[in-house]
């Protein structure tokens, strides 16, 4: 049994979103369909209460790999956020992989080793093993473009790298200190892990990103991380902003 819209203590702070504006920041799903619906409806419940107010999602992207139901994962996302809200869908190093795979056998060791097994057994395909033969790796990149509904391909296509609301700046897994905001590089946004999350120094925006496991939100001058390692863990975390206010929700 999960307890899910677990409440933190609300942290006042400078950085805000715009007035009139709640954004629900929505950590790696890592194919927990199950948390994610949890979530979603703690999401609405908690939106009940501030019905005049816009509301969008922010999903920071590993959609896919290493859970059980990549697939619905991404169903879920395709047929839209709950009604009243607006949502915005942001690309992870998994997601990359993936798509990648469908174009390049070569990724094909790499991104089974973490987790891309689990991701093509949701789509009905044959266990793989990171050590398997090109051929083999042909074959299930054939049977999974073959499989691969036009609707979850467009999606995966269409997400973004990162979005700027307010004095925040929401990425998967952080940026490069010291460049500027409007020069990052893909391969950063998506895969840093040291040089950002050691950084004291002001980036510009709060960074809110996931892709770095804690056990809890970690909250920092600069940046917020809320990967709490929803596939094992059971706690998909969710920041909400508003104004200058942040509080968590969790599974």
């Amino acid at each position: 049994m999960f307890s899910f819209a677990r409440r933190q203590k609300t942290e006042p702070t400078t950085a805000a979103v715009p007035r009139g504006l709640r954004v629900y920041a929505v950590g790696d799903v890592h194919g927990r369909l199950d948390l994610l619906d949890q979530l979603l409806d703690a999401i609405e419940d908690d939106a009940a209460s501030a019905p005049d107010l816009v509301k969008y999602i922010v999903y920071l992207g590993d959609y896919v790999d290493r859970g059980p139901y990549s697939r619905g994962v991404i169903e879920r996302l395709v047929e839209g956020p709950p009604p009243g809200f607006g949502a915005i869908h942001l690309k992870g190093n998994h997601e990359a992989s993936m798509m990648e795979f469908l174009e390049d056998i070569s990724i094909g060791p790499n991104w089974l080793t973490f987790g891309g097994t689990a991701t093509l057994a949701s789509y009905h395909l044959p266990p793989l093993h990171e050590e398997a033969e090109p051929e083999m790796l042909m074959q299930a990149q054939e049977r999974l473009r073959a499989v691969l509904p036009p609707t979850h391909r467009s999606f995966l296509e269409s997400l973004r790298t990162s979005v700027t609301i307010g004095d925040y700046l929401f990425v998967h897994a952080g940026i490069r200190p010291g460049v500027p905001l409007d020069r990052q590089r893909e391969q950063d946004l998506l895969w840093i892990r040291e040089e950002f999350l050691h950084s004291t120094i002001d980036h510009g925006k709060v960074v809110v990103h996931g892709h770095t496991i804690t056990m809890e939100p970690e909250v920092r001058a600069n940046r917020i991380g809320i990967d709490t390692g929803a596939f094992a863990t059971n706690h998909l975390t969710c920041l909400v902003l508003e104004g200058t206010e942040r509080r968590f929700l969790s599974t």
